[in-house]
């Protein structure tokens, strides 16, 4: 089956307190998105890119695909105003029935291990949603009380959140609604059931200036 991977890099640098959006800052000399894709690349030869980009770094982007040889199998495509719509534009590129990864493209460590187990689940089950269990105390506020609750059954949702076209395309076809926080979200309003994956720690979400850090560590301990 075709395997399509919409990697969202439509967001900007505010939280990095950088002029230029976090997914080209460099790590190890190289763009984020750079080892977000290198990934998706390792896991499948044959997957097709579609590149989700702020309209002002497309050229960026067409420059970075040029450098890694993937002009062939990659589409740039324009974000829109919030990450529904920006997954949405990729989504209505979709003709044929293919498994679809959608990916944040600042999870630049992401391992071509959990993008093929990822497939793999989804073949079988229809969806594939990382998550990795609360490592944290958690609390739950109601008026002016709160309360601790069991951290085991608390699940942090990491990406590439993955779906066979059939079930994400439909999806995508209803309106938006602002509790619309990630792909699978959508997909459960539309009536559809998502089914979990154990993700992995180090998949994590560059943000913050300490967030790079943490990804050169990791990183660095990857190259020994």
């Amino acid at each position: 089956m075709q395997k399509i991977a919409i990697i969202t890099a439509g967001g900007s640098g505010a939280r990095m307190g950088s002029p230029i959006p976090k997914q080209f800052l460099l790590l190890n000399e190289k763009p984020l998105l750079w080892y977000t894709i290198r990934a998706f690349l390792e896991a499948y030869h044959d997957i097709s890119i579609l590149l989700v980009l702020p309209k002002d770094y497309l050229s960026a982007g067409q420059e970075l695909v040029n450098e890694m040889g993937i002009a062939n199998q990659t589409t740039l495509v324009v974000g829109g105003s919030t990450r529904f719509h920006s997954v949405q534009n990729g989504v209505q590129l979709i003709k044929n029935n293919a498994v679809v990864f959608v990916h944040d493209g600042v999870r630049c460590l992401i391992t071509p291990h959990l993008i093929i187990r990822c497939f793999e689940q989804t073949i079988e089950k229809g969806s594939a949603i990382p998550a990795v269990t609360c490592t944290d105390s958690v609390r739950i506020i109601n008026n002016q009380s709160h309360s601790a609750i069991n951290r085991d059954q608390v699940k942090i949702i990491q990406t590439p959140q993955t779906f066979l076209s059939s079930i994400l395309i439909p999806a995508f076809n209803q309106p938006y609604q602002s509790d619309f926080t990630d792909e699978a979200t959508v997909v459960e309003a539309s009536g559809e059931s998502v089914h979990l994956i154990d993700g992995e720690y180090s998949n994590i979400k560059i943000t913050r200036p300490a967030d790079l850090l943490v990804a050169n560590a990791i990183l660095a301990e990857r190259i020994k």
